[in-house]
């Protein structure tokens, strides 16, 4: 009851929201609290100006990783991206695009690969021509790490001004105050895009 509470005057003082947020979490901790992924939907669903959530999810395989696509799709129109296959399913908002252990290094040389093979001059190429090469075409404003102090390198041109919250508890402990303070957190800064 207390938390309801403390939630709700959270949430209440909600006013700035990223367009893009961005979960970044492991296969391991999908495997320990899987639904905990549909709970996150769920919040996000709450705030309708959150308009793509992006979830990326860090393993080794996409074997590993045992996603709720199902549920999920039930509420949410779910784009889902790893080595071996994408495919999109559902409908609903917001847009949930899940990348399975893909990495942003990896990103950045096919682009370079493509751009190199399409046969524009070195003098040419652009901040603009390594975009558009790019494979995801997401800019997250927000990005959300549980249970750590580092990121991976997934989305490392796209998030480069990003706004980054590492929260303090593990993702089995994660729970929507926790989420709301993030987006609290998110509210009280002052974005600089890098000036």
């Amino acid at each position: 009851m207390i938390y309801e509470l403390y939630e709700n005057h959270i949430k209440k003082d909600l006013t700035v929201f990223p367009e893009e947020l961005c979960l970044m979490i492991t296969g391991k901790e999908l495997a320990e609290d899987r639904d905990k992924l549909l709970d996150v939907l769920k919040w996000v669903q709450e705030f309708p100006e959150i308009k793509r959530f992006i979830i990326h999810i860090s393993a080794k395989s996409a074997e590993e990783v045992n996603l709720p696509v199902e549920e999920m799709a039930k509420t949410a129109r779910i784009r889902i991206s790893s080595p071996d296959k994408e495919y999109t399913a559902g409908s609903g908002t917001p847009e949930v695009l899940a990348v399975l252990g893909k990495c942003g290094r990896r990103e950045i040389s096919d682009a370079v690969a493509k751009i190199a093979e399409s046969g524009i001059n070195a003098e040419d190429i652009t901040e603009e021509t390594i975009e558009k090469h790019l494979l995801y075409q997401v800019t997250p404003d927000f990005v959300i790490k549980t249970g750590g102090n580092h990121l991976t390198d997934f989305l490392i041109w796209q998030s480069v001004y990003s706004e980054l919250f590492f929260a303090d508890v593990n993702w089995n402990r994660f729970r929507r105050v926790d989420f709301l303070r993030a987006l609290r957190d998110y509210q009280s800064r002052q974005r600089r895009f890098g000036k």
